[in-house]
């Protein structure tokens, strides 16, 4: 029996910057698209000063809108912030309140956010704060294992070639990021690889389970 039903369910997306909801989840909102959840996105940094010169400032924003379209987001299903990159610590009142403010509109009913176990400065600061936005909701919090001193592996998404394939395609769609090693899509195979490896499947996302309420 499948207990995680995510159909006709709300599923938010909490991004500390554009691309990481791409990386901890992505082949995962394909599949929960394709099992017709209503999926939103809620990225809070476009990163603007660490931009490579070669692209205009708002290049991120503009690759966030292609790649959650790949993974087949709507285009009115994401929200994308200003909020300088590095520094959301300083302004995490606002974002709290940035956070009350979706949670009042949409009424989720499963929320990804970064692991409560990364180190960086901005993840910390939006699980955190989501964790308090969204402490009566389920909570699951995704790897993004160079961030990552340790993971808990409690919980495991199955996915399949396609959804793989459409995670890599939307990563494929952040040229500003294109040298980092982790955007590579030998990477990303391999990784869902592993998990897949860890529950007997070809591949799977997983994820810390934050709160749990069924």
């Amino acid at each position: 029996m499948n207990i995680f039903n995510t159909k006709n369910k709300k599923i938010l997306i909490l991004a500390p910057h554009t691309d990481d909801g791409e990386l901890g989840c992505g082949a995962s909102i394909v599949r929960f698209i394709e099992e017709g959840a209503d999926v939103y996105y809620a990225a809070f940094s476009t990163a603007d000063e660490s931009v490579p010169h070669e692209f205009p400032k708002d290049q991120l924003t503009i690759e966030v809108k292609q790649a959650t379209r790949i993974l087949g987001i709507p285009s009115e299903n994401l929200f994308v912030f200003q909020y300088q990159v590095r520094k959301l610590n300083f302004v995490r009142q606002e974002i709290l309140e940035q956070l009350i403010a979706i949670r009042q509109k949409l009424n989720p009913d499963i929320i990804f956010l970064p692991s409560s176990r990364d180190f960086h400065q901005d993840h910390q600061t939006i699980t955190q704060e989501g964790i308090r936005a969204f402490k009566f909701n389920t909570i699951l919090g995704y790897e993004l294992i160079w961030n990552n001193l340790s993971f808990s592996t409690d919980c495991f998404i199955k996915i399949n070639e396609f959804h793989i394939s459409k995670k890599i395609e939307a990563l494929a769609a952040y040229q500003t990021q294109a040298t980092k090693n982790y955007m590579s899509p030998e990477f990303i195979r391999s990784l869902a690889t592993v998990r897949g490896t860890q529950i007997v499947e070809k591949y799977a996302e997983t994820f810390e389970v934050i709160r749990w309420i069924i």
